[in-house]
């Protein structure tokens, strides 16, 4: 029997352990999701709502957390959320599947109709939906957007017609530009993709901050589906949870990939606490859009960087020498979301909306940089 290593041994260099045998290729060529948090006292990096869960609701959470016993598995589906859900958002409780973030659905969804098959959507979009298409070797297929990031409609319809069908995502609003097209242009979409059999996904993690809403556009295609989150405009992003809106076969379908018990009874306790209170969401949304508009305005005219319309809870800049406009703002106590420098994102910053008093610091951070 071989001994154990004594308390002192130091394991081998990263670079000197040997490879776990067994790990698909594709994995291993995927990289970490690409995220490094950081300790500032202005937080904008996230697109968070940058207000807490109100006190009292929290209070009311944690009274109903205690009450719950905790030796006993939750229900099996969240049940009881999923009913509060669809009676919030006026669906059918067979339409609505939830889980763990939205990003859980996305890979899910991707598990659903993207393996062996084609993950279909645009270049940029939210990185999880390229990440996870990589791990689970789905063939990805990714259209430049428009110089405007507006969606190629001509070209997606093409390759709707073209490619062998799967999953079909866009994001309205757009991630990471916040910006909103034609209602038009995404009913053309949806009906195409739904004539030649894909899954389109909708992806309104934002919609609150746009006043867009897809759920009748979602109703009248049954192979289309709304994804939400209560990540943003709810302000729980440290709850993780997120949930589709679709027809009940679609979500039927979904849930068989959903990991029994996947949402514990201390999340559902205060989600059901939220959507019994939903006032202070709408409240906090306004404000938002009030400072979107108010940064975006004080920017105007900026000598050497440019912000860009948008309609979410956040915007993009472009400026010649990102790296150093990254590091002014962090030096000054303001983290903001570097792009890299791929197709439409090159030279840009994405930055969130934060309460008037760091939107006040980012503007006078920013008009420093000449």
């Amino acid at each position: 029997m071989s001994q154990p290593a004594p308390e002192s041994a130091t394991p081998p260099a990263a670079s000197d352990a040997p490879r776990p045998s067994g790990v698909r290729a594709a994995v291993r060529a995927v990289p970490a999701y690409p995220y490094t948090p950081t300790d500032v006292p202005v937080k904008l990096d996230q697109n968070e709502n940058p207000y807490d869960f109100p006190a009292e609701l929290k209070a009311e959470a944690l009274r109903r957390m205690a009450a719950r016993p905790w030796n006993r598995y939750p229900d099996l589906h969240a049940d009881h959320l999923r009913a509060a859900i669809a009676r919030f958002e006026d669906w059918p409780e067979a339409g609505v599947v939830v889980t763990p973030g939205s990003n859980v659905l996305i890979k899910l969804l991707t598990e659903l109709g993207g393996i062996g098959q084609t993950v279909l959507t645009t270049d940029p979009t939210f990185g999880v939906y390229t990440l996870e298409a990589s791990l689970l070797d789905a063939r990805l297929v990714q259209l430049p957007l428009n110089g405007d990031f507006s969606l190629p409609v001509a070209a997606l319809k093409e390759a709707l017609a073209r490619e062998t069908p799967g999953v079909f995502a866009i994001a309205q609003p757009h991630a990471p530009s916040g910006h909103v097209d034609a209602e038009q242009a995404v009913r053309d979409l949806v009906e195409t993709a739904e004539a030649h059999g894909w899954v389109t996904v909708l992806d309104e993690a934002y919609h609150q901050y746009s006043g867009t809403d897809y759920r009748d556009l979602v109703r009248a295609h049954p192979n289309t589906l709304s994804l939400r989150t209560f990540s943003k405009a709810w302000g729980l992003a440290g709850l993780r949870l997120g949930y589709m809106l679709a027809g009940a076969e679609l979500a039927e379908q979904q849930q068989k990939l959903v990991p029994a018990f996947n949402v514990n009874v201390l999340t559902q306790a205060a989600l059901e606490v939220a959507l019994e209170h939903p006032g202070y969401v709408q409240e906090r949304v306004q404000e938002g859009v009030r400072e979107r508009e108010r940064v975006l305005a004080a920017l105007e005219g900026h000598p050497t960087l440019r912000a860009l319309p948008s309609r979410s809870n956040h915007f993009l800049i472009q400026t010649p020498d990102p790296q150093a406009a990254y590091r002014h703002l962090l030096s000054r106590g303001i983290s903001v979301r570097a792009q890299g420098n791929t197709h439409l994102l090159r030279g840009c910053l994405r930055i969130g909306i934060g309460t008037p008093a760091e939107n006040d610091a980012l503007i006078e951070t920013l008009n420093a940089l000449g």
